[in-house]
């Protein structure tokens, strides 16, 4: 985790296209992104390459939020998904990089997040911890195969 970068590896159950699907739709991604402990409020998501979007997360205990937001970079459909992300509040400073690799195995989907950029301010092992709960978050939500009533 050198340089203020966490990666993370994960193989889900459910196809590519499910969890592409949770990275670009809001309200998915309010239900899974944050952290344990955390609401997530999706103020705008123009998923395009060149799009942005802007989001907050809001500690349910404390009430306390921060809100960040960013551009999308790059965009393979079901298969890589790469963002910037910046803090509003300035004692954040600095623009990260996030990279969603998607590659379909036997039993489901490789997934490889790497995050990259992470302020100094913020203790890489505490956002690996937050990247651990999120993706457990992501896990409920895409492997279920529910079918429609």
């Amino acid at each position: 985790m050198a340089n203020n970068t966490v990666k993370l590896h994960r193989v889900f159950t459910a196809g590519p296209e499910k969890l592409f699907k949770a990275f670009t739709d809001a309200d998915a991604m309010a239900s899974w992104l944050p952290p344990y402990g955390f609401v997530c409020k999706v103020h705008s998501l123009d998923f395009k390459v060149g799009g942005e979007y802007k989001m907050s997360f809001t500690n349910f205990t404390t009430g306390s939020s921060h809100s960040f937001g960013g551009k999308y970079l790059e965009i393979i459909p079901n298969k890589l998904i790469k963002y910037s992300d910046q803090f509003d509040d300035p004692n954040l400073p600095g623009q990260m990089i996030t990279t969603i690799q998607l590659k379909q195995v036997s039993c489901g989907t490789e997934l490889i997040a790497t995050q990259e950029g992470i302020p100094e301010i913020i203790p890489p092992e505490m956002c690996y911890l937050g990247w651990q709960e999120s993706l457990d978050k992501l896990k409920r939500l895409v492997e279920p195969n529910i079918p429609d009533a």
